[in-house]
């Protein structure tokens, strides 16, 4: 994909190097043919890294892609230094995989936007990639 993070400024006036939870990689295009099987809709997936040495709670936290599809985190803490992937699919989640269950591929393959915002509705990082590249 090629894309790099855009990360977002601090909302207290300081510019940080990078967000504290960042969208680390994407995989928008389920590797084999999309045929929305389970194992073919859980290969897209989003994944949000906490930069910090800190644990931090996720809760109400939201994941969106460009046409507004939002997935909206329950009460989930990432540890830190800790990596989590969100699959489109369905699935049981654990402390690191969590899954929005939906029957529908969410990541456009050729291009789109994937934002994350923190329970106050403010971006924390975006991604993208191809032509709605900003």
């Amino acid at each position: 994909m090629g894309a790099a993070s855009l990360p977002a400024a601090a909302q207290d006036g300081h510019h940080q190097q990078r967000p504290r939870v960042e969208i680390s990689r994407v995989q928008a295009d389920s590797p084999g043919r999309d045929d929305r099987s389970i194992r073919s809709l859980n290969n897209e997936w989003v994944e949000i890294t906490n930069t910090t040495r800190d644990v931090i709670n996720l809760r109400g936290w939201t994941l969106r892609d460009a046409d507004g599809n939002r997935y909206r985190v329950d009460n989930v803490r990432i540890n830190g230094r800790t990596t989590i992937r969100i699959h489109t699919g369905n699935g049981r989640g654990t402390r690191i995989d969590l899954f929005q269950n939906s029957r529908e591929y969410i990541w456009d393959n050729r291009s789109d936007i994937a934002t994350l915002r923190d329970d106050r509705g403010r971006t924390v990082d975006t991604e993208s990639w191809g032509r709605r590249h900003h």
